[in-house]
């Protein structure tokens, strides 16, 4: 999964794109709202992590306006601001959530990953599909109970597919749950992801749909 982790601190935006990344997230990092705004006006996340407290366009401001635009990405504010107004005042502005500062980096994970299900639709922590369950919080996926070693990004484009089962994903839109602004892709990375993934949870699981994307069927 892709977020956007907008926060100006040195030292907290590099332990937080560490942090996620080593949860299996692509992280782009940005330091200023103006830039954050024109980020999420333009480009696919699916989460935003935004430190309110930011140069050139508050957090406030990027949040308000991106919702006015219609995006609907799910957003956790961060604020080091020690009273509940700022908290009230990010919430009705359209935040899904918030985080004081200071704060445990595994409540922040276990947050962003309420949000994904809330976004999904799906209450339950596991995705359950057939013979798979794909566990989230631990990065497994087991198939008739047997966990299956996958690598970080097989799990992130399983995990893609599964929470849009049934809707035709194109190559682009995975391209960029899997790849950050500062990754070199190669063209058929995705293709190579795909293909893996076949191999181990079985060649019928991901349809091709010649011409547009990927998809996995909803089971009925």
């Amino acid at each position: 999964m892709r977020i956007l982790l907008v926060e100006d601190d040195e030292l907290l935006g590099d332990a937080l794109k560490s942090g996620l990344s080593q949860q299996g997230y692509t992280v782009d990092w940005l330091k200023d709202g103006h830039v954050a705004e024109l980020a999420l006006l333009t480009e696919t996340f699916d989460a935003v992590v935004l430190d309110l407290g930011l140069p050139k366009r508050s957090g406030l401001e990027v949040l308000k306006s991106t919702r006015q635009k219609g995006i609907n990405t799910p957003i956790i504010i961060l604020t080091a601001r020690e009273g509940s107004e700022d908290k009230v005042f990010g919430l009705d502005a359209g935040a899904d959530d918030y985080v004081s500062k200071p704060f445990d980096l595994k409540e922040l994970y276990a947050r962003i990953r309420a949000l994904q299900r809330r976004a999904a639709g799906r209450a339950e922590p596991l995705i359950h599909y057939g013979e798979i369950t794909l566990d989230p919080a631990s990065h497994s996926v087991f198939r008739e109970g047997k966990r299956i070693n996958i690598s970080p990004r097989e799990f992130t484009l399983l995990y893609k597919l599964l929470e849009s089962s049934g809707r035709v994903l194109s190559r682009e839109q995975l391209s960029q749950a899997l790849y950050g602004w500062d990754t070199e892709i190669d063209s058929n990375a995705v293709e190579v992801h795909v293909h893996n993934l076949r191999k181990k949870l079985g060649e019928d699981l991901i349809q091709t749909i010649r011409g547009v994307g990927y998809m996995i069927d909803r089971i009925v």
